[in-house]
């Protein structure tokens, strides 16, 4: 297929806000968008060349330089890791010959890692030009290995690769509650606008993406704000490593969801809804597509929705293109306007100020899912269940050391010892809750509960039991949290690549008390200074680390309070790589000597 820019931008109406679907076009096509690309495009939608170039830099996904024909990317999620992702990676990495991060010399193939993939539950997972692959064994990599040896086509490989289980354990209400197109619109409209913000309110629904915020105070204040024109965003950027809820609930119950985007269209007097959906579901794509032409079809997206006059409202799908910091509200929104994922100041909020400066509400696909059914049957759907401050039901990611990794749905309230027994955990260790920047729980803390009240919850519930090692599960989430900085911030920026150095140096075993000490120092300037919620929490599980399992620290340390951060040993290996020396006088470390 050939690249054609100016019909790619006609076809996106030449939308300079649509950049990052743009790009994800020209990727589809190209393979990578080229500096004459991204000056051409920059014409095309009267846009600086430095903003296209910039977005092209942001995200993960995006290559400025041809990475081969196939482009693999291995999931280094840590319950990935745990799997054996990193053997079956080598494994990959040895048959074509190339280094983590190389192009093959015949331009075929490069591999590089992910961050997460959102398929914890099958993994090892990885994707290749961005289609997932779960379930991986050395029979499977083989396969793989084979179709991009033999430059088979993509559209040509076995469907089976690309199969994508359902692991649901245990339904409660919001996944074992059908819900009928339109039933939930058609309650709203009976009951009123300011009703039905009132019954959601009622209700106790809380955000269910990790913050809890009320969101029936949420779609008053979006309601009330200035200006006729608003807009309702589905936060579908699950790239929380440990959660896919929401990959469940777009794949089985993708009606509520849109269901509840127009509902809260409805209440707040929006006319555009749009889902901004993870890179990593692909898969997804064509199914929301479909569901949304069918909504479209039976009237329940359009002109005057179901018969109302005035209210028009439909939904675009947007999907990411590989960058952890848009899960956060003020980002994604950025990402949506096709620009980089910065997070903005605030105040503003974005109920006043979100999609293009105007009042938006932003809900997670569990909370507008929740809200939809609310609608239909009443604020006690959720009151009747749950806690006084936690009303309701969660549904959790449950992964790692466990038999049964999958989906399990509780009301709020549950104990994690709970939820360890129904999936069949044994001599757990910790329990890592809401992903890495969470909450890291000892195996003394098992009678806790998952509530606002006590251990808040996004979904994910990583299990970790006595054979693993606490230092390496760290180390994981601090080489995450230094890869997934959006760089804006010196506090997070910086913080998080000394917290990533400091923990290589103590698992290296050539770390000391002070490295301790630092890492502690760090995180917490890290939580007082960073410009958003990532570099806050980032420090999170190192701290919480430190406190409960120091002896994996401990075990590792030199006697010395303070040593060289300079390794001249080590900075000396590319010049005895140049100089193809390896004799005793190349060398300054005593082991050589």
């Amino acid at each position: 297929m050939t690249l054609d820019i100016q019909s790619l931008v006609q076809r996106h109406h030449g939308d300079g806000s649509r950049l990052v679907q743009i790009l994800r076009d020209v990727m589809e096509v190209a393979g990578h968008v080229s500096p004459p690309v991204i000056t051409e495009l920059a014409r095309a939608l009267s846009l600086p060349r430095a903003r296209v170039e910039g977005v092209v830099g942001f995200y993960s996904f995006f290559e400025a330089e041809p990475r081969g024909r196939y482009r693999v990317f291995f999931s280094d999620n840590i319950t990935d890791e745990m799997a054996g992702s990193h053997e079956l990676r080598q494994r990959m990495l040895d048959a074509f010959r190339i280094e983590l991060g190389e192009v093959s010399r015949d331009d075929l193939v490069s591999i590089r890692s992910t961050s997460c993939t959102g398929l914890c539950d099958q993994g090892p997972a990885l994707l290749v030009n961005d289609r997932a692959i779960a379930r991986l064994t050395p029979a499977r990599l083989g396969a793989i290995s084979s179709l991009i040896r033999g430059g088979t086509p993509m559209h040509q490989w076995p469907e089976n690769l690309f199969s994508i289980a359902s692991h649901v354990h245990r339904e409660d209400r919001l996944l074992s509650t059908a819900l009928a197109p339109g039933e939930g619109l058609d309650a709203a409209i009976a009951r009123g606008r300011s009703a039905t913000i009132a019954e959601i309110t009622e209700s106790g629904l809380r955000g269910r993406g990790g913050a809890g915020f009320s969101t029936g105070t949420k779609w008053a204040a979006c309601a009330n704000a200035a200006g006729p024109e608003r807009y309702v965003v589905c936060n579908a950027d699950e790239g929380e490593p440990g959660t896919f809820k929401d990959r469940e609930l777009l794949m089985h119950h993708a009606e509520k969801v849109l269901e509840g985007m127009t509902v809260a269209a409805f209440a707040v007097g929006a006319s555009v809804g749009l889902l901004y959906l993870r890179a990593e579901y692909p898969f997804l794509i064509a199914p929301l597509l479909e569901r949304l032409a069918e909504r479209r079809r039976v009237g329940l997206l359009g002109k005057a929705v179901r018969g109302v006059a005035g209210f028009d409202f439909d939904i675009e799908l947007h999907v990411g293109a590989g960058a952890y910091i848009c899960g956060e509200e003020s980002a994604l929104i950025e990402s949506l306007e096709g620009k980089r994922g910065i997070p903005r100041n605030r105040p503003p909020y974005p109920v006043t100020h979100g999609y293009k400066q105007k009042p938006t509400v932003v809900n997670n696909v569990e909370t507008l899912a929740a809200a939809a059914l609310v609608t239909r049957h009443g604020a006690d759907f959720l009151r009747s269940v749950g806690t006084p401050k936690s009303t309701g039901t969660k549904v959790h990611s449950v992964s790692g050391d466990v038999a049964r990794p999958g989906i399990y749905e509780y009301p709020f309230g549950v104990t994690i010892h709970e939820l360890l027994e129904a999936a069949g955990a044994k001599d757990t260790q910790a329990v890592m809750v809401g992903g890495p920047s969470g909450v890291l729980l000892s195996m003394r803390e098992l009678s806790r509960r998952i509530c606002f009240e006590d251990v808040p919850s996004a979904g994910a519930f990583m299990v970790f039991d006595g054979t693993r090692d606490m230092l390496g599960v760290i180390d994981n989430f601090a080489r995450f949290f230094a890869h997934e900085s959006c760089g804006f911030c010196t506090p997070c920026r910086v913080g998080t690549t000394l917290n990533a150095q400091m923990i290589k140096r103590i698992t290296s075993g050539t770390g000391t008390r002070r490295d301790v000490k630092d890492l502690a120092r760090v995180s917490q300037i890290m939580k007082d200074a960073s410009h958003c919620g990532l570099g806050a929490t980032a420090g999170n599980p190192i701290a919480m680390a430190i406190a409960k399992f120091r002896p994996s620290f401990d075990k590792r340390l030199r006697s010395l309070d303070v040593l060289p951060t300079f390794d001249l040993e080590e900075s000396l290996a590319p010049a005895r790589e140049a100089t193809a020396r390896d004799d005793v006088d190349a060398h300054f470390d005593e082991e050589h000597r």
